[in-house]
Order: structure tokens, then sequence, then C-alpha cells
């Protein structure tokens, strides 16, 4: 490669199957690496759905297809619809800005936005970077496709298996997506790099957050979506555990999902009087809505990825209480509490200690906003992409 390859300006296709922009864990890191990209100079275009909310930096081209009035969802996970009507739209335009202009790497998020791309691509010749947001073997039979669970846990694992190999190399989330992927699927090692998630330290800044409104009552939050994987049961039944040591304890639900699945839960369990729901908050309002909780809990069991309402929870220097299998670079009592792995009363004791002892709860909370401030930055994350995209590039000529 020569010199002036080695360091032009890329041309990228990054491809979201799935709403974009939105304030949550995947279209988070789909805009966060495509701006840090085009920071570092590089043009960028999402071809994306017809569905967003919230605003994309004018240096990055959006490319959506026409609107589609029978879907409308926002929330994640497969649905029948989108995999037969909006996931093919989504193939034809992708296609046609390949035909239009000359892409060095397409970098497709997701498995759905792997599969768009893998289609797009044929007889193009453009190399296709997979980027493994977490494992299908551990999520797919948290959606209602009508399946039973242990029949979308194989298909999951036999996915996870062979989608990797339609892409020339896979980036995951997290080393644990990595060492799965080489260790128990077979994919071949020289294929798979590590670019972690980063988070908005400045945003999340509580020097910066403004004065938390004044609150008599301990408080536990949490936010971001409610769907079954998230372990939303085993929050309420965690709080239930730490009403019984901190009587005056209240939860703060922050989403944009509806609380009516588990309406009868809160109640049966007694706790519902101590629960405030913050329906559809801005990402503006996060800050400040952390800013003035004492504790953050991310009940989630099984994530091969990286929440990124962790990471969000450690910037804004929140104590976290998390089980220990969905929080990666979380140290127990240090950086975090962390319970086993599906121990509901474990992870109630944490919001205890944490809340009892506010004290220490601030003191990890800044040893977790250090370690984010040093080792989650999005800069980094597109750095290694490049790195990727240019090897890529140099084994094609």
């Amino acid at each position: 490669m020569t010199d002036s390859m080695a360091s032009r300006p890329l041309r990228i296709a990054v491809v979201a199957a799935c709403p974009f922009p939105l304030p949550r864990g995947t279209p988070i890191r789909i805009l966060r690496l495509a701006e840090a990209l085009a920071d570092r100079g590089h043009e960028v275009h999402v071809a994306t759905y017809h569905l967003g909310d919230g605003c994309v930096s004018p240096r990055i081209a959006v490319h959506r297809i026409a609107p589609i009035a029978s879907y409308q969802k926002l929330s994640p996970g497969p649905t029948y619809r989108k995999l037969v009507r909006v996931d093919p739209a989504l193939i034809i335009l992708l296609r046609r800005l390949l035909r239009d202009r000359p892409f060095d790497v397409i970098h497709a998020h997701h498995y759905e936005g792997l599969l768009v791309s893998a289609a797009a691509r044929v007889g193009t010749g453009v190399p296709l970077v997979y980027d493994a947001h977490t494992l299908l073997m551990s999520e797919l039979e948290y959606y209602p496709l009508g399946v039973p669970a242990p029949v979308m846990r194989g298909l999951g694992r036999w996915m996870d298996g062979w989608m990797p190999r339609l892409a020339e190399h896979t980036v995951c989330v997290t080393q644990t997506i990595r060492d799965k992927l080489v260790d128990m699927i077979g994919v071949d090692s020289a294929r798979v790099s590590v670019v972690a998630n980063g988070v908005e330290v400045d945003h999340f800044d509580p020097a910066t957050a403004g004065a938390p409104p004044p609150h008599a009552d301990p408080s536990v939050i949490f936010t971001g979506n409610l769907a079954e994987y998230q372990g939303i049961d085993h929050m309420l039944k965690a709080f239930r555990h730490a009403l019984n040591r901190v009587r005056d304890a209240r939860l703060v639900i922050a989403t944009d999902s509806s609380f009516e699945p588990y309406e009868s839960l809160a109640r049966e369990l007694g706790i519902r009087d101590h629960i405030d729901i913050v329906s559809s908050p801005s990402f503006d309002d996060l800050p400040r809505l952390l800013a003035a909780s004492d504790v953050a809990v991310n009940p989630r069991v099984n994530c091969d990825g990286v929440p990124v309402k962790l990471l969000n929870y450690m910037a804004a220097a929140r104590p976290v209480v998390s089980f220990d299998s969905s929080a990666p670079g979380v140290v127990h009592g240090q950086t975090g509490w962390l319970a086993p792995s599906g121990n509901v009363e474990a992870l109630g004791e944490g919001m205890v200690a944490l809340l009892l002892d506010l004290e220490r709860g601030r003191a990890i909370g800044r040893a977790a906003r250090d370690y984010v401030v040093e080792h989650a930055s999005w800069s980094r994350g597109a750095e290694r992409c490049e790195q990727i995209y240019r090897r890529l590039r140099e084994h094609r000529s």
C-alpha cells in the first residue's frame, strides 16, 4: 500500500438495520462510531430504516428507505414483518448506494445489518466488517416470535456460527464475545477483533448536570427499555428485598416503554407505590435524573456485550448494582457492586448496602467514572476500526 493510500480518507457505508438514531444501545453505538470516524476525516454514509428519533451530525450522510406505514416499531428485536418487508427495502437501498459510489468498506451493525449487507454487496467486491453487539445464543430466546426458547437458543448458536463467515472481519463489543466466537464457534482468531463501546463522559459529568432536586427518600434508578431480556422482573423482586430493609426507598424507572406488563407483578410484590415512572426521557434528561439518584441498577442477567446504560451510569459517577454476568470491566466493591448471576436476593442486598452507606456509594461512583474516562473512548474505537478497514483494503489491492 502506498503512503497516499494509507492516509487518504475512506468512504464508509455504515449499515443500521434499525431505527436510527435512537437513544438505546445499538443505535447509540452506530451513531457514536460514525461520528468518531467522520471526525477522523472519513466520508461516512449510513443506510438505515425510515424511523429515528434524534439529531445526526451534518458530517454524516443518512440514507433512508421509503416510509412504510405498516411498520413503526422502535423497540429492539426481530419481527417477521421486519424480515420480509423492511430489511429487503434496506437491501435495495444499500445496493443502490454501492452502485452509485465507490465505497472502501461496509461496516454492518448487528446481525440484521450483516444479512442486509451480505445480500447487497454481491458482485461488488467491497470488504465487509460485521459489528457483533451481542451473541444470538444469549439473546434470541427473549424475543416473542412464537418459537420455544430451547429452539431459539439452538438457532441463535447456529447463526452465531455461520454469520461471521459472511464478513472479512468481525469486531466485537467485548472480549467475551470474541472469546466465544473463537473458542466455542471456531471463528479464525485473525478475523476477530475487539472494539469496545465508548461513552459520552462530558455529557454525563455530574459537575455539569446541574444541582439535583432535593429529595428526602433514598432512590434506585433504572434507565432503558423494558424488554424481557433486561431482567425487569429480577429488578422488581430485588427492590422488594431492599424495601424490607430501607423502607422509604424509591425505584425510579426512566423508559420509553410501557410499564403495563409489569404492573401486576409490582402490585403483587407490594412495591407499586414506591415506583416512579419517568416516561420517554430524552438523552439530555439522563444526567439530571442520574444525579438525583443514589444507586443505579443493571438487572440484565445474560449480556455478552456491554449494556450502554452501565457505561452511562458509570460516567455519571453513580454506584452501580449489577449481576456479574452483565457488567464487563466492573470490579466488585471498587467500581460497582456485583451480585452472582441471577441471584435476586444478592442484587437486593447490593441496593441495601449502597443505600445505607451513601459515602461508600459516592466513592464507588467516582472510581467508576475514572474508569470509563480512561477506557471508554469512541475516538479510540474509531481509530481501531480505521486500522481494520485499511488492512482489508490492502489485502483487496
